[in-house]
């Protein structure tokens, strides 16, 4: 059995990473635990991590790796201590408030302390993506598309070669496509737990579901036995047994429901669950007043009770279909191709581009269907002229599409067949309208209809007669309406096929956010700068050191009074000025500047955020960067004037 740290060999099929040959040194356990979690090995990169604690604890880098090993463990809560840790062993660090935030957000209600953490990761390391690619990733959560589009912009722009780059790029196509999280009925900002809202929202979705099935089966019930058996007379005792159980149904879920007081916001957040417990509503409403009025006693052909059938045996449908109706015209998926197209190698990536790509064929489709119900309400074929904006879209979703749109579209033969159905009914339209003779007058005529008068006369009046369609007329609508009902249809059959092999399918449900994972590894676990031997003395001699900070007026240099120390992590504390203090909160960012006066050539430059410590008074820097080099020496001087 091996020691502490070094972890059994995992049966993922990457290959272990051992322990270091110097067992007492911390970086080094933490390069191992990297290096693990780089290949997706979280257990042994927690052991690893941990042995470099038991060695340095004050070392931050060893807690933010535990946190991130912790987190992939499914261990949030434990995650957040770690992490927690880090921050308050380096409070400057920009990595540590990351890791913090990133934690945090697993957590319910989580999310205004990790969106605070990563506004002061951001504020400490605006230069760096990680930061802007986890606020982009906080507004997404909450539906804040705009301003998650500009985060991830900003993240892009401060591309740092890591693995935030391809998360940012898919995240920004999700964000153009409207993405919505699976529980979008609930704000991660609500101090609730997300347990609650999801069981009232389950509880309300089976309650409406419930409700209107029984009243559509009291309703057919009803209608049948007034048209089969004539008992108008047992219609309303009859019709009002259904509300029985519907009462029961309601006080059943009502007690499931623990957040009523959120309920307004989870309809508002999701207008379809608003939607279902309304119409609902609505159904059982207009149920009972049309058994109050009696029922279909005066026949099924009322108004009142047609409107009853109408709502209870297709309200579902009818939600149904305009619910997909605004999934399909939600976002822009071609300006989210794109993103997909620059983010290939990565699986989410190439889902979400068919996802997009079979938005764009279903806007086509509903561009080819409206010209086929104007044609059917109408009565003129010449209507269908209008699907000549279905090539002409198609042609523009092409040129933007550009080559990596068609290798997609080549490797699912569905969709395939979906554009093809769709340019083929918009053909068979165009060819309709063009080919109808125009204005032929009826064959017979007139048609004679007689009108009673009131009088021994009878009085005649003329009323054109149906224009009767020709037959290439007709099979070309025909045909075009069965190309259409294949492309929802093949749509059907590419998801059950999909799921059949275990694969998530090209539905907008099964897109989700993407982390930074595998290698590079994500910059809230990479190392912590180190001072070597020879700057660590120069500052212990507290001479030669200057605070370069920026205030009010602009950059300025201020000699430090004294250097209170230097920890074993490399965090430097300085004894300034208020000035500089109050300077610090304003922008933390600061560079330090040393000389040794015993080794006479060497310097170093420190970049890094500082903290004021009010309890100590004094300045603590963590630092971010550290560059060391010498002065030249006099014959280097001389040589490099002459050159």
């Amino acid at each position: 059995m091996g020691s502490a740290g070094e972890g059994p060999e995992p049966c993922t099929g990457e290959p272990f990473v051992p322990p270091p040959s110097d067992r007492d040194d911390p970086r080094a356990w933490c390069m191992v635990a990297a290096a693990r979690l780089a290949h997706d090995q979280p257990d042994p990169a927690l052991d690893a991590a941990r042995r470099a604690m038991s060695i340095t604890p004050e070392a931050d880098w060893s807690h933010r790796l535990a946190s991130l090993a912790l987190e992939r463990l499914g261990r949030h809560d434990e995650a957040v201590a770690a992490a927690e840790d880090a921050v308050q062993l380096a409070p400057g660090s920009w990595a540590a408030r990351l890791r913090l935030a990133a934690a945090l957000r697993r957590t319910p209600g989580g999310w205004r302390e990790a969106w605070a953490e990563a506004g002061l990761a951001s504020r400490f390391a605006p230069d760096r993506p990680g930061p802007h690619l986890l606020l982009g990733d906080l507004c997404l959560l909450r539906g804040d598309h705009e301003q998650a589009i500009r985060s991830y912009r900003r993240a892009l722009r401060r591309d740092g070669g890591h693995a935030e780059t391809t998360a940012a790029r898919v995240n920004l196509g999700l964000a153009r496509l409207r993405w919505e999280p699976p529980a979008a009925y609930h704000d991660p900002a609500w101090p609730v737990d997300p347990c609650d809202t999801a069981r009232s929202r389950d509880a309300l979705v089976a309650w409406s579901r419930q409700v209107r099935l029984l009243l559509a089966l009291a309703v057919a019930a009803l209608t049948a036995l007034t048209v089969a058996i004539g008992a108008h007379e047992w219609a309303r005792p009859l019709g009002v047994l259904p509300l029985i159980p519907v009462a029961l149904l309601t006080l059943r879920h009502a007690r499931r429901v623990r957040t009523w007081a959120y309920l307004p916001a989870m309809f508002d957040r999701d207008p379809w669950l608003g939607m279902s417990v309304w119409v609902t509503v609505a159904v059982a409403l207009a149920y009972a007043v049309a058994v109050a009025a009696g029922g279909p006693a005066d026949g099924i052909d009322g108004a009142l009770w047609a409107a009853v059938v109408g709502l209870a045996l297709f309200s579902g449908v009818a939600m149904a279909v305009l619910r997909a109706l605004v999934q399909i015209w939600r976002g822009r998926p071609l300006a989210a191709l794109a993103e997909f197209a620059a983010a290939d190698a990565h699986p989410t990536a190439r889902r979400a581009a068919e996802v997009s790509l079979w938005l764009v064929a279903g806007r086509l489709w509903c561009l080819a269907a409206a010209p086929l119900l104007a044609v059917h309400v109408t009565g003129d074929p010449r209507a269908g002229l209008a699907a000549l904006l279905v090539p002409i879209a198609f042609g523009y979703a092409r040129l933007c599409a550009g080559g990596y749109g068609r290798a997609v579209a080549a490797r699912d033969r569905g969709l395939l067949l979906a554009f093809g159905a769709v340019l083929f009914a918009a053909a068979a339209l165009v060819g309709a309208s063009l080919f109808t003779t125009g204005g032929a007058a009826p064959a017979a005529g007139v048609v004679e209809a007689r009108l009673a008068a009131g009088s021994d006369g009878a009085a005649t009046v003329a009323a054109p007669e149906e224009t009767a369609l020709s037959g290439p007329v007709t099979a070309a609508l025909w045909s075009a309406a069965a190309a259409l009902a294949a492309v929802p249809l093949a749509y059907a059959v590419r998801v059950a096929t999909a799921r059949w092999h275990g694969d998530p399918g090209a539905t907008r449900a099964t897109l989700t956010l993407v982390e930074p994972r595998g290698r590079p590894l994500p910059e809230d676990v990479m190392p912590s700068p180190d001072l070597d031997e020879q700057v660590r003395h120069a500052f212990t001699l507290s001479r030669g050191v200057v605070l370069v900070y920026v205030d009010e007026s602009g950059p300025r240099a201020l000699p430090v009074d004294a250097v209170a120390g230097v920890t074993d992590t490399g965090e430097i504390r300085l004894t300034v000025a208020d000035e500089a203090r109050q300077a610090a909160e304003r922008d933390p960012r600061v560079t330090v500047h040393v000389t040794d006066p015993a080794g006479g050539r060497l310097w170093a430059e420190v970049r890094g955020v500082a903290f004021a410590d009010g309890e100590e008074a004094v300045l603590r820097v963590t630092p971010t960067q550290v560059t060391v080099g010498e002065y030249p020496g006099r014959h280097q001087e001389r040589a490099a004037i002459r050159g």
